[in-house]
Formats: structure tokens, sequence, C-alpha cells
């Protein structure tokens, strides 16, 4: 097992479980959209990717119907969505726990930055970590791979060996595998273990104790 100095963290499913608000914004911006009600778990799945591609892949919209469904999903979550998530049991206590062994913590979410700030004071961990790097309102910087980097050009030249990104989807584990650092896949958030294995996940852990426990012990080998 290695050392890690940097500890990156995704937002949904990982931090917070927000599928109260993004399935509320999804069946909202579709309902404008003029597609039929559905039951708002047949929403979970789309968790974790950029809008942009879950309206273009999952739904067939053009570029002009994406766009509009995009609107739609932020006008319900900026004024309601936003707040109706909530934080994982022990991931305050774990993030202080780590700071407190020296670790750099820094938040590299695919959600618009400017939303993941805010939730991240709602909730009061915002102080745990040194950047949060998200997307833009423009869905540009969506990708995992380039928000890792983005994440990691706050804090100058990192060596990836000394660099491990946590998240719960299969695009957190390939944005890390193609920035060149290792990864823990969570299996209390979105993503089933065989995503997460197939994708490459260097660790997994199956809750907020195990991960805290795995993060704990590799801080420790660093001391």
């Amino acid at each position: 097992m290695s050392s890690y100095s940097v500890i990156l963290f995704d937002l949904d499913g990982t931090l917070t479980d927000p599928a109260e608000g993004i399935t509320a914004s999804f069946a909202y911006a579709l309902s404008r959209m003029g597609m039929p009600a559905a039951d708002k778990r047949t929403y979970l799945p789309y968790i974790g990717p950029p809008l942009a591609d879950t309206f273009e892949k999952a739904f067939g919209f053009t570029a002009q119907e994406r766009d509009a469904a995009i609107r739609y999903y932020r006008e319900y979550f900026s004024a309601s969505g936003i707040f109706e998530n909530r934080l994982y049991d022990g991931v305050a206590c774990m993030l202080e726990k780590l700071c407190r062994a020296g670790r750099t913590l820094l938040v590299a979410t695919s959600k618009p930055e400017p939303f993941a700030i805010r939730i991240l004071e709602h909730f009061g961990i915002s102080g745990y970590f040194s950047f949060v790097a998200g997307s833009t309102l423009s869905e540009t910087r969506a990708k995992k791979s380039e928000v890792i980097r983005y994440a990691l050009e706050s804090l100058g030249a990192v060596p990836g060996e000394q660099t491990v990104m946590v998240g719960d989807r299969r695009y957190d584990v390939e944005g890390a595998r193609e920035v060149g650092i290792d990864s823990v896949g969570v299996l209390y958030g979105y993503g089933t273990r065989e995503e997460l294995e197939r994708a490459g996940a260097t660790y997994l852990a199956g809750c907020v104790d195990e991960l805290d426990k795995l993060l704990q012990s590799m801080a420790a080998r660093s001391e």
C-alpha cells in the first residue's frame, strides 16, 4: 500500500448523498422538455456523469435540446435541489483526522464549481479543502481528468505517486488513471463494485468507516 500526501475527493456519492435533489432536478428538467413522468429512482444512474453527456447519450437530445434541458435542470437545482442533499455519516470526522495528519485535501467534481462550493459551505466542511475544482457553468472542464488536472495545478507540481483520487463512479477512476494517479472506489455511492473494478480502481472501500481506515493507514505510512 502506498502513502499519499494529496487526496482528491469527488463530491456527489462520495462526500454527500445528493440523490433527492439531483433526481428531482432531472424530473423537473425532463417534464419541461415535454417528456412523460417517471419514477425518480430511474434517474439515480445519472448521478456522477456530466449533465451534457447524460442528456445527449441517455435521452438522445440534440445540442439545442441538451442546452435547454441543462438550463431547466439548473433552474430547479440552484433554487431547491442543491440543498436536498445530506452529508454521509462520518465524513466530517474523517476529513478532520486527515487534515490533522497533514494531508492536503482537494475536491474534484464534475458539478459546476460555484454549486460545489455552496454545498461544502452548507455542510460546514469547506475549510478542510485547500482547493475546490469543478466544471464551469458553460459545461467546459467537465471531463473528470480535466477537473483533476485543474485541481492539481492549484498546488503546482505534485508527484503522481503521492496523490490519490477518491470517488464512487468509473469516471473518477478513469480520470485518475488518465492523469497517472491511484484511485479509491467507494461502494456506498452510486457506482457498483463491477463498475469500479472494471475501471481499474486501485483500492475499494465499502463504507465511510472503511474509507476512513484506509486513508488513515495511508497517512500513517508516510509519517
